[in-house]
């Protein structure tokens, strides 16, 4: 069973910049899709960004041009650079390892119902 930590969430200021980390107990980039997701009181779950087993990267339209989903196979690391935050970018991040999701035209690693394995969770929290 895949162990995920994460850290690196705080407070920033609006326009500001964090990157998350997310541990792995085991080599997960060949086995399994990779992905942060967000999550705040009294809404879903999101996917914000993943990366595929061939390492092919997909986010969620809100985040595109600001962050970056990047990992380090000899760490077991997974990284997300957030840049230019928003307030709306304040939430529970989670890092988790899962499966690919097919569709036509391509793959995703988004869904949340396609997650084996969750971390616990980083607090990001965004001053204007």
């Amino acid at each position: 069973q895949v162990q995920l930590v994460e850290s690196g969430g705080g407070s920033v200021q609006a326009g500001g910049s964090l990157r998350l980390s997310c541990a792995a107990s085991e080599f997960t980039s060949s086995s399994y899709c990779m992905a942060w997701f967000r999550e705040v009181p009294g809404k879903e779950r999101e996917g914000v960004a993943g990366i595929g087993r061939d390492g092919r990267t997909m986010y969620a339209d809100s985040v595109k041009g600001r962050f970056t989903i990047s990992q380090d196979n000899v760490k077991n690391t997974l990284y997300l650079q957030m840049n230019s935050l928003k307030p709306e970018d304040a939430a529970m991040y989670y890092c988790a390892a899962g499966r690919t999701t097919y569709a036509p035209g391509g793959y995703t690693c988004l869904p949340v119902h396609a997650m084996d394995y969750w971390g616990k969770g980083t607090l990001v929290t965004i001053s204007s």
